[in-house]
């Protein structure tokens, strides 16, 4: 069986069909290989955070996954006391939003279909190679041998990637030191809040809805159990026990739906391409699912390097634009590599000592500063870049290429995220002096317009532009400005 295309994605998660379909909006072939026979019913995500709603509602689809999550305005770090306010992001969408994993496969899967991608399911990837021309996988799909050839390879397909391993790319870091359990299961008793996180010298719990109205999530950090293998079943009993503990009382957890057990492993891919051969998502970093970051930051990889390859493979851009890839996303790796470990550190320290530590940092935490600096950290708006990837025409303002540009209103009544949807470049000309025309990696759409008024609904950023006065700005495809013009 020959799969011939131009991208070849392994892994249909969300990291890898977000990226199948950002390459088929821009009119590539896209073949999807993924090993599970059928989409996950278990949810290791649940937390989908504000820049990545916010990437979704640059291609119009945020709604679809609005109407069925669930808004939280707040979050933590480290599991402290003093929580993270995410209303005090300059974002249209200031929460995280509670979502199961399983749903938004569900919901990227059919997008990714409804837009021509090839998925195929039961596809194992045991063999990889490439040339100067091409890369080429083969493995077995549904019992039988196949073959697969294209531009480019990318591998998605979780830590223990085959894509990763066969490309020779180191993935060091740190051996687990800790388990965690995790269970989803229904309450007999109810609780006294919406959710619940409790730390104290027996562990840590926290107690999140799914958002079925019926089931619980319970993560248990039990300090009588922390060093238990991975490898071992959680039982409903374990989890109760550590939880009751925890608690201090019982809310009496029943019907389990799915328990497990993990780790705090944490490692970073050396690079983040080998040749013709791209790594995102778990692929490229895994690390304790502290602060619910893990997913997030996936996505966020495969919207950083989709409409960079499809502006390659098309012949739009130089392969240079390709290394921008890891030269911008494999900083921010190592940065949730240390952020991780940071939470970890935290979350685990729970002798007097320790607690006392929490304690401090989590005063901390009350100063808006603090907190805002760690709340952008966390819902990755704070995510920005660094020089412009194509060559402005006059001089630009300074502070303002790699920086992520929110959904300013224009004064005609449109935003700048909706004239993103086809996944475009834009090049917004906000004055009649701006030149007309400018040069890009990729397609581009130019528009003349101005931005409507600032007001207490507009946010910081348009403010903070409007008040500079720039001539034109070029966005990227994903939101972030290339250079604002002087």
């Amino acid at each position: 069986m020959n799969l011939n295309t131009d991208v070849i994605v392994a892994g249909a998660g969300p990291v890898g069909l977000l990226l199948a379909c950002e390459l088929r909006l821009a009119g590539l072939d896209v073949v999807v290989l993924e090993r599970r026979d059928a989409p996950v019913s278990d949810s290791r995500a649940l937390s989908m955070h504000a820049r990545t709603v916010e990437t979704l509602g640059l291609r119009g689809l945020a709604p679809r996954f609005l109407e069925r999550g669930r808004p939280f305005g707040v979050g933590h770090y480290g599991a402290l006391e003093t929580m993270l306010d995410f209303s005090a992001l300059d974002s249209s969408y200031p929460f995280q939003l509670v979502i199961p994993q399983s749903l938004t496969e569900q919901l990227l899967e059919q997008h990714a279909r409804d837009l021509g991608v090839r998925l195929h399911r039961g596809a194992t990837v045991d063999e990889t190679w490439q040339d100067d021309a091409a890369v080429h996988a083969s493995g077995t799909l549904d019992g039988q041998r196949f073959t697969a050839g294209g531009a480019y390879l990318v591998g998605c397909d979780g830590a223990r990637s085959a894509v990763r391993r066969q490309a020779g790319i180191a993935f060091e870091g740190l051996d687990a030191g800790t388990t965690t359990m995790l269970g989803d299961v229904r309450l007999q008793a109810p609780l006294p809040a919406p959710a619940l996180m409790k730390v104290n010298q027996e562990g840590v719990l926290m107690i999140v809805p799914l958002g079925d109205g019926v089931h619980h999530r319970l993560i248990v950090l039990d300090a009588r159990r922390r060093h238990v293998p991975v490898t071992e079943p959680v039982t409903l009993e374990e989890l109760a026990d550590g939880a009751r503990r925890i608690a201090g009382c019982d809310y009496l957890p029943s019907q389990p739906r799915w328990l497990s057990r993990f780790s705090d492993e944490t490692r970073h891919a050396a690079q983040y391409r080998q040749g013709r051969i791209f790594l995102a998502g778990d692929a490229a970093h895994i690390h304790m699912p502290a602060g619910g970051q893990g997913m997030n930051v996936g996505m966020q990889d495969a919207f950083n390097l989709g409409w960079k390859m499809a502006a390659v493979v098309r012949g739009q851009a130089p392969q240079a634009l390709l290394e921008s890839y890891h030269d911008e996303r494999h900083p921010l790796g190592a940065q949730l590599f240390r952020n991780t470990m940071a939470q970890t550190a935290l979350m685990t320290s729970l002798d007097p000592r320790g607690l006392a530590l929490r304690a401090e940092i989590s005063g901390l935490l009350t100063q808006p500063e603090a907190n805002l600096k760690l709340a952008l950290q966390i819902s990755g708006l704070g995510i920005g870049y660094g020089a412009a990837l194509s060559e402005p025409p006059a001089p630009v303002l300074a502070g303002w290429s790699g920086r992520r540009i929110p959904d300013m209103k224009l004064a005609d009544g449109g935003s700048v995220h909706a004239l993103l949807h086809d996944g475009e470049w834009l090049y917004l000309r906000l004055r009649d002096d701006a030149p007309h025309a400018v040069a890009c990696p990729g397609r581009l759409r130019t528009v003349s317009g101005a931005l409507a008024p600032p007001s207490d609904a507009s946010g910081a950023s348009q403010a903070e532009l409007m008040a500079a006065g720039p001539r034109a700005l070029l966005i990227r495809p994903d939101g972030y400005a290339d250079y604002a013009l002087a």
